[in-house]
C-alpha cells in the first residue's frame, strides 16, 4: 500500500515537486480510501480529515448558498488533491465533497500530516511553493469571473481541458449544470454559448458531453478579448 500511495502522490500537481525524501515521509502515513458514486466524503464545517489525492474517479467540491443553490468550486479528478488548504491551515472543511463516480484516493490523515509539517522544515518550504501555485490557479479563476464574458470563460475552460487531456476530442469532465455553476453562468447561457462557438466553427459538439476543438487560435482570441 505504501508504494501505491507514493505513486499516487507523485502524480499529483500539488505533491509532484516534492523531494524523494518528502514523498517517502508522506507515503509512510498515507492510506487508500474508496468511495462509491454519490458518497458524501465530508460536509462543510466538518473537521478536516486530512489531505486527499485522487487516484481514479472524480470528486466535486461545492458550497450551498442560503437559497440552497449549489456552487461548484472544484472538480478533483485523477492527479488532483482536495482539502489540502483546510489541512495546512488547520481549520474545518470550507465546503462539501461528494464522489461523482466510484473513486479511489490516497488519504494523508490530518494528525500525522500536521506532525510532519511541525517536524520537517524542508517539507514545509516545498508545500509553500505548491500552495503558491494553487493560489495562482485561484486568481486565474477570479480573473475569468471578473474580466471575461461567458464566451471567454468557456473558451478558456475548453482550451485548458484539451491541454490537460492531451487531445482536442474529449468529454466534459463535469455535468453541464455543474460546469455552468463553476463558470458563474446559468445553464441556458452555457448552452447558448456552446452553440455560438460551434456556429463560429471553433468547436464541434459530437454528443451531449463530448466536443472537439477545431480552432484553438480562435478560442484563444476570444479568451484574450
Amino acid at each position: 500500500m505504501r508504494i501505491e500511495v507514493r505513486q499516487i502522490l507523485a502524480t499529483t500537481g500539488f505533491f509532484r515537486s516534492l523531494s524523494e525524501q518528502s514523498l517517502d515521509l508522506l507515503a509512510d502515513i498515507g492510506r487508500l480510501v474508496h468511495f462509491k458514486q454519490g458518497r458524501t466524503i465530508f460536509h462543510e464545517a466538518d473537521p478536516c480529515p486530512g489531505v486527499y489525492a485522487v487516484k481514479s474517479g472524480a470528486v466535486r467540491i461545492f458550497r450551498l448558498a442560503p437559497s440552497g443553490k449549489e456552487h461548484l468550486l472544484h472538480l478533483a479528478e485523477e492527479g488532483h488533491t482536495f482539502a489540502e488548504v483546510a489541512a495546512i491551515g488547520r481549520f474545518a472543511c470550507p465546503a462539501n465533497a461528494e464522489a461523482l463516480e466510484d473513486t479511489v484516493c490516497a488519504l494523508l490523515p490530518l494528525k500525522e500530516f500536521l506532525h510532519l509539517l511541525d517536524s520537517d522544515h524542508q517539507l514545509c518550504l516545498q508545500l509553500i511553493s505548491s500552495m503558491a501555485q494553487w493560489v495562482r490557479q485561484l486568481i486565474g479563476l477570479m480573473e475569468d469571473i471578473v474580466l471575461r464574458d461567458a464566451a471567454g470563460r468557456l473558451s478558456r475552460h475548453i482550451l485548458r481541458s484539451a491541454e490537460a487531456k492531451g487531445t482536442d476530442d474529449f468529454s466534459l469532465a463535469m455535468r453541464k449544470k455543474d460546469l455552468a455553476c463553476h463558470l458563474n453562468l446559468t445553464s441556458e447561457t452555457l448552452s447558448r454559448t456552446l452553440r455560438r462557438l460551434a456556429a463560429q466553427g471553433l468547436i464541434e459538439t459530437t454528443s451531449h458531453q463530448r466536443l472537439r476543438v477545431l480552432d484553438k487560435a480562435g478560442l484563444q482570441a476570444i479568451v484574450e478579448g
